[in-house]
């Protein structure tokens, strides 16, 4: 009998990398669909991570999805719903994976070194025997996976649990997207990580398309007192500050802002080159008029924190808010090939010159009265 799936993988620390960005939950829900592995853990329902572990990682994907599956495929309406999906200890496969993928990237010089010299008993001939192989046999059964090294063959199952039945997504309202801010993930790692000097409770986020400051993060209810960190946007000639957040040296020579379209372009792109780098590529806000003419929301601080693994792997971060308050952290990770080159954004899943890009996703829910940031006050203080 075929098993429901089996995927076989020669880079185990691409697979590391994306699981351990959401690795903060026991367990993870798995749902295995014809264009990959879908991963995801809450917390409290008020925090999600998702990761999309795509078909192209695998030099091998093999699917065999159940007969009641297959009517359901082409059913836009059912969002994958009918799909194989179970529980997973997330920290038992991420030591699994570690076991076999960890050492691969961790010495960056070390391809350089390996690659002037090869022979049959060193990492390069090595290298050319080794595989991962994930498999699910059918439902109830653990998942497998098999570790093959230089003839060496080890096999960790690990047991699978039914997932809570009321468990979904936190919703984002894409047709009611008010914030959409695109910039490098490491200037958003740096900002958390001053805030998180200060001990808060609560991560207040503002932003203004129209009046300074135009887009914060601040620190409240830690021992100390608020600390914020202040972005700026592209400005003319786009020479931009990032205080606080430990940006580059920049400085502003005019104070019209520019107008950026959704990809990030600007009019006068042709100047970069010879400025400091902006902090945001993309800055829109439109709040809805009972919002006036900037947006201030709440979360818990230690929540959003739990995203520092992705924060700090990731290259971009497109940060999302919807009317209702819940933000969205998309972060984009473009994956290293062994040769330690770096792939192009090309899309989730698709392969660039040099490696895959995948994508990771974190949503919060907001602290949406006064009582809730009370109580968080209140805890920092007690």
């Amino acid at each position: 009998m075929e098993p429901l799936f089996s995927g076989v993988s020669n880079n185990a620390h691409h697979l590391y990398t994306l699981l351990s960005c959401i690795g903060f939950a026991s367990k993870a829900t798995v749902q295995i669909t014809p264009d990959g592995l879908r991963f995801s853990v809450e917390e409290g329902r008020v925090i999600q991570g998702l990761a999309f572990l795509d078909k192209s990682l695998f030099t091998s994907y093999t699917f065999n999805a159940p007969t009641d599956t297959e009517a359901e495929t082409n059913n836009e309406s059912s969002q994958n719903v009918t799909y194989p999906h179970f529980a997973v200890s997330i920290a038992a496969l991420l030591e699994t994976l570690k076991i076999f993928g960890i050492n691969e990237l961790t010495e960056p010089n070390r391809e350089k070194s390996i690659t002037q010299s090869s022979s049959a008993f060193n990492a390069p001939a090595l290298l050319m025997d080794r595989s991962c192989i994930l498999q699910y046999a059918q439902h109830g059964s653990p998942l497998s996976i098999t570790i093959t090294e230089a003839g060496v063959k080890t096999t960790c199952e690990l047991v699978t649990y039914e997932p809570e039945e009321d468990e979904s997504d936190i919703p984002l309202q894409r047709e009611a997207i008010i914030m959409k801010i695109i910039m490098r993930s490491a200037w958003l790692h740096n900002a958390i990580a001053e805030l998180d000097s200060s001990s808060p409770t609560i991560l207040k986020l503002s932003a203004c398309a129209k009046s300074e400051p135009y887009f914060t993060l601040s620190g409240a209810g830690g021992p100390f007192s608020e600390s914020t960190v202040e972005f700026s946007i592209d400005q003319q000639n786009e020479i931009t500050n990032g205080a606080g957040a430990g940006t580059g040296p920049g400085h502003s020579t005019g104070p019209s802002q520019k107008i950026l379209t959704d990809d990030g372009s600007s009019r006068t792109r042709a100047t970069r080159a010879k400025l400091a780098p902006t902090v945001t590529e993309t800055f829109l806000v439109s709040p809805p008029s009972s919002m006036g003419e900037r947006i201030r929301q709440n979360y818990r601080f230690v929540l959003v924190r739990k995203a520092a693994r992705a924060m700090s792997v990731a290259n971009k971060v497109s940060i999302r808010g919807d009317r209702q308050g819940v933000l969205s952290l998309q972060f984009m990770v473009e994956l290293e090939d062994q040769n330690g080159a770096v792939g192009r954004p090309v899309g989730a899943g698709v392969r660039g010159p040099s490696g895959p890009v995948c994508f990771v996703d974190f949503r919060f829910v907001p602290l949406l009265d006064e009582e809730e940031i009370e109580m968080g006050l209140d805890a920092a203080v007690g």
